[in-house]
């Protein structure tokens, strides 16, 4: 069956779709993640629950546009899972020293920079800007590099390729993660500008 473009494919209220079905189970994996990590230390079995989790940030998007389910909680429940996602593993890896506290400063501060720009922007009658492709693959970066890290540190015997293939990954992520957040800060700052200028027919955000 060929794709539908992206310009075909209506966004629903359904709640119990495949896709989110998917997101509701990645999120019961933030839980046991942590679980494994920080309690009986079973790294290589929080490696798997980890790599689940990245994986299926793809193939939950994948299903529901091959699907024709977009819907308006999937389109929540996605990026909320990713940073859950993302804010436990630097939690746990911290804690457990298996990353420094500058990688989740650096990453956390991108956050808190944004989100202040997202109030701003609320404040000033607009929505979120649109989800850029560069935001997007430094989340699915990072969600690879992260298993490949804690691999390293779980396999001694494969820290000689894994912990460089990790870090490069981790270094990539974090490029792209700042990258899309000027991208996210541009946007807001024009929008901020023709707002001065005058209102608008709209105060939707364009994608």
């Amino acid at each position: 069956m060929p794709q539908q473009p992206a310009s075909s494919i209506e966004t629903s209220d359904r709640i119990f779709t495949i896709p989110n079905v998917i997101s509701f189970f990645r999120l019961l994996g933030v839980p046991l993640f942590l679980y494994l990590l920080l309690g009986p230390h079973h790294d290589v079995a929080a490696v798997i629950v980890l790599a689940v989790g990245g994986s299926t940030d793809w193939v939950d998007g994948y299903v529901a546009r091959r699907m024709n389910s977009v819907s308006r909680l999937g389109e929540l429940l996605d990026p909320f899972a990713d940073r859950l996602y993302i804010l436990a593993t630097l939690v746990g890896f911290t804690i457990r020293d298996v990353v420094p506290w500058w990688l989740t400063a650096a990453l956390l501060l991108r956050e808190a920079v944004l989100g202040v720009a997202l109030l701003v922007l609320r404040r000033h009658g607009y929505g979120p800007p649109p989800v850029h492709y560069v935001g997007k693959t430094g989340t699915f970066v990072l969600l690879a590099a992260f298993p490949v890290i804690l691999l390293a540190k779980a396999v001694p015997s494969i820290d000689n390729w894994a912990q460089p293939i990790g870090w490069g990954l981790a270094w990539w992520a974090l490029g792209l993660y700042w990258a899309a957040g000027a991208l996210y800060l541009i946007q807001a700052a024009r929008l901020l500008r023709a707002d001065r200028a005058g209102p608008g027919p709209s105060r939707a955000v364009a994608p």
